[in-house]
């Protein structure tokens, strides 16, 4: 067996790590290891091998943790997202606590005088206000699916598979954005295996359908966003017109011809084919246009907080709240008002 795929047996799991990760002690070597929490007890096999700590993945549980729940994503430990749904968010929030208190102590060397609570969100799911999604020609197989005779659908729309920039897997449900997000999904998706529309292959950089963008807002707007990897005006305005029909309640539907070699659009020029090229986002008495390439807070009732903290602190939050949210709109409304 090689040094990188070496397996570790019995192997207590005592931290959490930050990106999700937790950490395993093996005499003075530091392991990172995903989707386990502290308390279990499991084999694991080194993936990655670093200078000073390892990375890897558990192939065995011989104890599992008293902290331990399931998670309500049945997609949980083969999306690349949410790697903590199997731990109570009361304990995420400790943990993310400690490791605030960790950088500033061990790395920072300050120690602070008063230490506050971290501020929960009052939605541990349906919180987000964009998602963005990749076709592929070749989606993820699960062992399960493989194991079954009947012939599966290869296309899929949904998030990389993690440490594989080309498999995807189809997502059924995801608990991240609040309805219509996952029927808008999931319509496109058919719609288009049905009408024979040609899913990306990011290998080979050929392929009608690229990537899907929702975004939404707190005051009930919708923007769907349709990347195209290559331009077939017919196909395009034929999924773009049923996308209008079958949700006559969003309010931006936009395109993006994307034929570079990799997914980034902020370089691109966003085509409005419904009605406007921007959704509405408020806080409090302050209003934001919300462009299909603007960058905005994800959990946008968090945002909120954020800003009723430090607005309520100190008038000094001017550079503070226009560094967080980047965005010109912003400090134009802020400096316009205060």
């Amino acid at each position: 067996m090689s040094r990188k795929n070496k397996i570790y047996e019995n192997v207590e799991i005592v931290d959490i790590a930050a990106e999700g990760k937790a950490i395993a002690k093996v005499n003075d070597l530091v392991i990172f290891v995903n989707y386990v929490v502290p308390g279990d007890i499991v084999d694991i096999r080194i993936v990655k091998r670093k200078k000073n700590y390892k990375e890897a993945i558990p192939i065995k549980f011989h104890k599992y943790s008293e902290l331990r729940i399931e998670p309500k994503c049945e997609h949980f430990g083969v999306c690349g997202g949410c790697k903590w749904q199997n731990l109570p968010y009361e304990k995420q929030l400790e943990y993310k606590q400690q490791q605030v208190m960790d950088a500033l102590q061990r790395i920072g060397k300050v120690e602070p005088e008063i230490i506050r609570k971290i501020i929960s969100s009052e939605k541990q799911y349906f919180y987000r206000n964009k998602l963005e999604y990749t076709f592929s020609e070749r989606r993820w197989f699960l062992p399960e699916e493989i194991d079954k005779e009947e012939e599966l659908e290869k296309k899929g729309l949904g998030f990389h598979i993690p440490r594989m920039f080309d498999k995807i897997v189809d997502i059924k449900k995801c608990w991240l954005q609040a309805d219509p997000s996952n029927e808008i999904r999931l319509k496109i998706r058919n719609f288009a295996i049905e009408n024979n529309f040609t899913f990306y292959n990011i290998r080979q950089h050929v392929g009608l359908l690229r990537n899907l963008v929702i975004r939404t807002s707190t005051t009930g707007e919708y923007m769907i966003i349709v990347i195209f990897g290559e331009k077939d005006t017919e196909k395009q305005e034929l999924l773009l017109n049923y996308i209008k029909e079958s949700f006559p309640n969003i309010n931006s539907l936009m395109y993006i011809i994307n034929t570079k070699k990799n997914d980034s659009y902020s370089d691109q020029e966003p085509i409005l084919f419904y009605g406007k090229d921007f959704i509405v986002e408020k806080m409090e008495d302050l209003k934001f246009e919300i462009g299909p390439k603007s960058f905005y807070q994800t959990n946008s009732e968090q945002g909120h907080n954020l800003y009723k903290i430090v607005k309520a602190s100190s008038r000094i939050w001017r550079l503070f709240f226009s560094a967080i949210f980047s965005s010109f709109s912003f400090q134009v409304v802020y400096y316009y008002f205060f």
